[in-house]
């Protein structure tokens, strides 16, 4: 089942410090989910000034259970990044 995840960082001073230092595994995580088909799309929400704010994906599991696994235990999750988390069911209409 896909699924569009919007999530959005921390608002504080600190909130680009914890994204900067969680970014690596992040990112990591999300090429194993794409070698598994389970990363459909991702990238950084930016500000007016260029500056990330936040994250959009869009995921194929299973089951909402299986994402709620995964959101979990994400390390912008886990690292204090995302503050907020919106998902809605979605489906790629149109794949490049």
């Amino acid at each position: 089942m896909q699924f569009v995840v919007i999530a959005r960082d921390g608002t504080d001073e600190q909130a680009l410090e914890r994204r900067l230092k969680a970014r690596e595994s992040h990112i990591a995580g999300a090429h194993k989910m794409k070698e598994k088909n389970e990363m459909l799309l991702a990238g950084a929400m930016m500000d007016e000034q260029g500056k990330m704010i936040g994250s959009v994906m869009v995921v194929d599991f299973p089951d909402r259970a299986a994402l709620d696994a995964w959101l979990k235990n994400d390390p912008y999750s886990t690292g204090g990044v995302w503050k907020s988390v919106e998902v809605k069911p979605f489906r790629v209409a149109i794949k490049s």
